[in-house]
């Protein structure tokens, strides 16, 4: 089936439209929105465009290719609030609908490039903190998952690679006439794939991950990090931290420096919940695996510096942002703010581990994947990682 037929000469460039990242923008500010999804069923449940002020809607695209032959596409979208934008898979699809609301006098735009290109979409900025470093966070906004790296004396280190975003961080410490020196996990995830061995092919960086993924069946060669140990990037020092809970094996990394340092915290401490405990040993591991992460959150992470700065690995449409874009906060800030760290044991055990959210698409095979248990290609691993991470339970 064609996206358009002959009566509709519109390419897909012609039609009006909003950029991936005009579309990050307008999300963060909260402005209501009707998407249009014209994808089947199944690809918008799987995961379509969400956030406050969204109202978002699945209509497939056959229904306006019929409804262009009848002259009803207005009572497609009646119950619809202008300015409609439209999406699909690539963007073709929905230009062909725009083009027929357009045409009936419906404001509506097209996102360039559909869902495979708001999923490309990479941001980064630099975070604005004291320390003896710069720090660049990687946003990627399609699911709000977040990477960091870490530039001082010549020299880089990379925080929860991507894979599917490698050459950015290689580029981007090309610019800066930096060599990556560490690639590093905080913990194996199970929402992206990894860009740790990737990174280490393609430059001179060392693999790094927590020493506890070798029990969890690691197969390719890299260097592992215990409590306490240290990674000397120019003139920063990174140090970890062990903070188990979300996964067996999870660390946080403290950036020493400045008045009061930064933790990336990874998957155990976001701006809007913590990590979910359930995706390492399913529902029957998830009340043990809550009691460590309550530990390491109690005894670790509210014992820094009320001034440290907490650098999460995610975030969700419940996160806000800083003035400059960035999703960081001070740790004071978020320990008055966020109700799990105030919870004693047992009220954080029942929060973690009740009406948890859908588990991340695909985890399982992911997880194999960052393990080196399974070889998956790069479309492959695109494919399998869109959607949102949902690794926290939130507030």
């Amino acid at each position: 089936m064609t996206d358009r037929n002959d009566a509709d000469e519109r390419s897909a460039d012609e039609t009006p439209s909003i950029a991936p990242g005009a579309l990050a923008d307008r999300l963060r500010s909260d402005d209501s929105m009707t998407v249009l999804d014209v994808r089947d069923r199944d690809e918008f449940e799987r995961w379509h465009l969400a956030g406050d002020g969204v109202e978002a809607v699945q209509i497939p695209h056959m229904k306006f290719v019929q409804a262009q032959a009848t002259g009803d596409v207005t009572d497609l979208v009646s119950d619809l609030e202008e300015p409609i934008l439209a999406v699909c898979g690539r963007g073709e699809a929905s230009a062909h609908a725009v083009g027929l609301l357009r045409d009936a006098g419906i404001e509506a735009r097209n996102l360039a490039g559909g869902m495979d290109a708001w999923a490309d979409l990479y941001v980064a900025r630099k975070l604005d903190v004291d320390a003896p470093a710069t720090v660049v966070q990687y946003d990627r906004p399609s699911s709000g998952c977040l990477a960091y790296a870490i530039y001082s004396g010549g020299e880089a280190a990379v925080i929860d690679p991507l894979r599917a975003f490698a050459d950015r961080y290689v580029a981007a410490a090309d610019e800066r006439d930096a060599e990556i020196r560490f690639a590093i996990d905080t913990h194996v995830h199970a929402d992206h794939v990894s860009g740790v061995r990737t990174l280490a092919e393609r430059t001179s960086a060392a693999a790094v991950v927590p020493v506890g993924a070798t029990d969890r069946g690691l197969t390719f060669d890299a260097a592992t990090l215990e409590d306490g140990d240290e990674l000397h990037v120019g003139d920063a020092t990174l140090t970890a931290m062990a903070t188990p809970g979300h996964t067996t094996e999870s660390i946080s990394l403290r950036l020493e420096g400045g008045d009061f340092g930064i933790l990336f915290t990874g998957d155990t401490l976001f701006l809007e919940g913590v990590g979910r405990p359930d995706l390492e040993r399913g529902d029957a591991g998830a009340a043990a695996a809550a009691r460590r992460l309550y530990e390491s959150v109690r005894d670790r992470v509210l014992v820094q510096p009320n001034g440290t700065t907490i650098a999460p690995g995610h975030y969700s449409d419940a996160a806000e942002p800083r003035a400059d874009g960035t999703y960081a906060i001070r740790l004071e800030a978020l320990r008055d703010r966020l109700a799990p760290l105030s919870m004693d044991e047992d009220e954080f055990v029942t929060h973690t581990t009740n009406d948890l959210p859908t588990r991340p698409a695909n985890h399982e095979r992911i997880v194999a994947a960052n393990l080196g248990l399974e070889d998956i290609d790069e479309e492959t691993a695109f494919e399998l990682e869109l959607g949102p991470n949902n690794c926290a339970v939130a507030e």
